[in-house]
């Protein structure tokens, strides 16, 4: 290479799927390692008429990252960390930056992401794009809520900053615009202080869905988590019973060993269940369990401890176990089966408070009938932010896994748009890092028209050829 030579990124063909494994395809993949090589790789792309899809880590379930007809733009390489202000909690890192390394930099100083998914792997670039959420939507919002700047690469190489001041419109479009306006090569954003490295968690067991909506509204005004685990298979007056899980950060001076719990080392999710039996193999202990009546079992036993927990005491836990459940154990999603697009998708309605009750009941009662029971449903509370195309609302999330197999897969389809008409009716929104199943009539009669029309003159404006495409905006925003 000559001196002063830009190196090229890498690239490869490989198949690139969703994190639910259910669909994806083959596709050449960029790997850029600086800013230079991102331009570079934009500016090849146009040049070979091509379109591109920005991927972080691909830990949106469906086909928000997956590229059928184009390359992959992957930015975890660009995952340095810029700067850390101890003092402030602010970080500025490379967009390619996992949550797991902005918490494990920032912990030891007693800081902490304001908002973390059910998995540490996500890149921050990854979650602005997609604007996740936590379980303390109720209580800080979303992800971008607390972002203070970003660098977006556009089509044209340029790369714009903007915050709440500076391309404010470009600020509040981008953050929760799934990757079409351009590509985030730089993240500045705030964390929270913390005082220790655990929590203090309690368990509450609820008899059916209108006890555990109660029981977060009697908690959450002191409450800085919460979480319902519902076991989706029994009806009637059971419909909805589970789980809820009460977290609370612990306040200066009630962790007597808070140098040592800061470590990020004490933060580490054991390698083995009982010290014995490696997690990375439990998933495939887990396929014995996966189909109906195994996960109807699982779900009774689980609703059974959780009644056991709900009679005991609070109990400390460490950050990373609290939230980060889905890394608990390695791969369990493998337990879904890996050939011919089989795994999982993640259905999630959000829903207001007004509707969310009864229409989560029929939403629940509706999967019964139809026999396409979700293995795994997850309560949240939430609360609306200012982003164009936001999934928030002032009401109730509910998050359910379906299996995906061959022989179901047209009728949980149908299934799936059959749940979609009775959240819309009912005011409903949906979010683009678990959708699978949307249609672009479904994005129409959610998305407020008038930010879907300024949504719609920006993108022509920074991205007039439409060089920035996945499949999920193929999906549901063809042109």
């Amino acid at each position: 290479m000559q001196d002063g030579a830009i190196a090229q990124p890498r690239r490869d063909w490989e198949y690139v799927e969703g994190w639910g494994m259910s669909s994806g395809s083959a596709a050449r993949v960029l790997r850029p390692r600086c800013t230079e090589e991102l331009i570079g790789a934009i500016q090849s792309a146009r040049r070979d008429g091509v379109t591109l899809a920005p991927r972080g880590a691909g830990c949106s379930y469906g086909d928000a990252s997956s590229q059928s007809d184009g390359r992959v733009l992957d930015l975890t390489r660009m995952n340095k960390i810029l700067s850390f202000d101890a003092e402030t909690g602010v970080l500025e890192a490379e967009a390619g930056l996992t949550i797991e390394g902005a918490w494990k930099h920032t912990l030891p100083s007693g800081w902490w992401p304001y908002v973390v998914s059910g998995t540490m792997y996500p890149t921050i670039g990854g979650a602005a794009a997609m604007n996740i959420h936590g379980k303390n939507n109720f209580r800080v919002g979303t992800f971008g809520d607390h972002v203070r700047e970003f660098d977006l690469v556009l089509s044209s190489g340029e790369v714009r900053t903007a915050n709440r001041e500076q391309n404010s419109d470009l600020f509040h479009a981008a953050i929760g615009g799934f990757g079409s306006l351009g590509v985030f090569s730089r993240i500045v954003m705030d964390t929270k202080r913390v005082h220790s490295g655990l929590m203090e968690v309690r368990g509450v067991s609820t008899h059916d869905l209108a006890e555990m909506m109660a029981v977060f509204e009697a908690e959450k005004a002191a409450a800085d988590y919460l979480v319902g685990w519902i076991d989706a298979f029994p009806g009637g007056d059971r419909s909805g019973r589970g789980l809820v899980h009460v977290g609370r950060n612990l306040g200066p001076g009630e962790d007597a060993a808070s140098s040592d719990s800061l470590d990020p080392a004490t933060q580490s999710l054991p390698a083995n269940i009982l010290g014995v039996i490696p997690k990375s193999e439990m998933w495939r202990g887990l396929r014995l369990f996966n189909h109906d009546l195994g996960m109807r079992l699982v779900n009774a036993v689980k609703y059974q401890s959780g009644r056991l927990e709900g009679m005991g005491d609070a109990y400390l836990q460490s950050h990373a176990a609290f939230h980060f459940l889905l890394d608990f154990v390695p791969n369990w999603k493998w337990a879904y089966g890996r050939k011919d697009r089989r795994g999982l998708i993640q259905y999630q309605v959000f829903l207001p408070d007004e509707t969310a009750h009864d229409t989560l009941l029929e939403l629940l009662e509706r999967c019964r009938a139809s026999h396409h029971v979700s293995y795994l449903g997850v309560l949240k509370r939430h609360r609306p932010d200012p982003f164009w195309l936001t999934h928030s609302l002032d009401g109730w999330s509910l998050a359910l896994d379906f299996k995906v197999d061959d022989a179901r897969r047209s009728s949980l389809l149908e299934h799936c748009h059959e749940l979609t008409e009775l959240v819309l009716a009912a005011g409903g929104k949906f979010y683009f890092a678990k959708d699978s199943v949307l249609r672009p009539e479904d994005a129409t009669r959610f998305l407020p028209s008038d930010r879907m029309a300024a949504f719609s003159a920006l993108k022509r404006e920074l991205d007039p050829e439409g060089l920035f495409t996945t499949d999920l905006m193929r999906r549901v925003f063809p042109a």
